[in-house]
């Protein structure tokens, strides 16, 4: 069986990104970080996180680190554990919220994955396949998220794509050969 050093895990809103991510950690050693980049600024999403956190037994030690995401991975991120982040989407919010460069934190955060010395696994929301956000915000939130996607694609070992709780693996894939007529 082929093991790899990062996975980026990415799907739509309820998809089973997350499930999919635990289980992927969980399989692989009992020694688990979860950096959580979630903050609570709602009733809605306090229960939200309680969910999260019911979902994971006393062997996963939590992080919070809704900004400076590098540096928990780097910190975290030590041989004889696995490190889960969850989500990269809410991370990135927390970034334009707090008026920070998105490229220049995603400079720094692709660095901390690709010189991480323990194995990550990554969830990340897919935000381009559903409606055209209706403002400049949502519209400039969307482009951005999906840069931040595509690079951390590129950055990691594998990527899987959830849909309805079903984990599509997207690479490492078959080469494309496609011949032109």
């Amino acid at each position: 069986m082929t093991s790899y050093r990062s996975v980026l895990v990415i799907g739509g809103a309820r998809s089973g990104k997350s499930r999919t991510a635990l289980r992927l950690v969980e399989e692989a050693c009992p020694q688990r970080i979860y950096i959580a980049t979630a903050q609570a600024f709602d009733d809605e999403m306090r229960e939200r996180i309680a969910q999260h956190r019911a979902e994971r037994d006393g062997s996963w030690q939590t992080v919070d680190a809704p900004l400076e995401l590098a540096e928990a991975i780097q910190a975290q991120a030590a041989p004889g554990r696995v490190v889960l982040v969850d989500c990269l989407t809410l991370w990135l919010s927390n970034i334009v919220l707090a008026e920070r460069d998105p490229e220049t934190e995603s400079d720094r955060l692709i660095r901390s994955v690709r010189e991480a010395r323990a194995p990550l696994v990554l969830v990340s929301n897919e935000v381009g396949q559903g409606i055209v956000p209706s403002t400049p915000l949502g519209r400039a939130f969307r482009d951005e998220q999906g840069r931040l996607n595509q690079r951390m694609a590129e950055a990691c070992d594998a990527v899987v794509f959830v849909a309805a709780g079903c984990p599509i693996v997207l690479k490492p894939s078959p080469p494309l050969n496609l011949k032109l007529a």
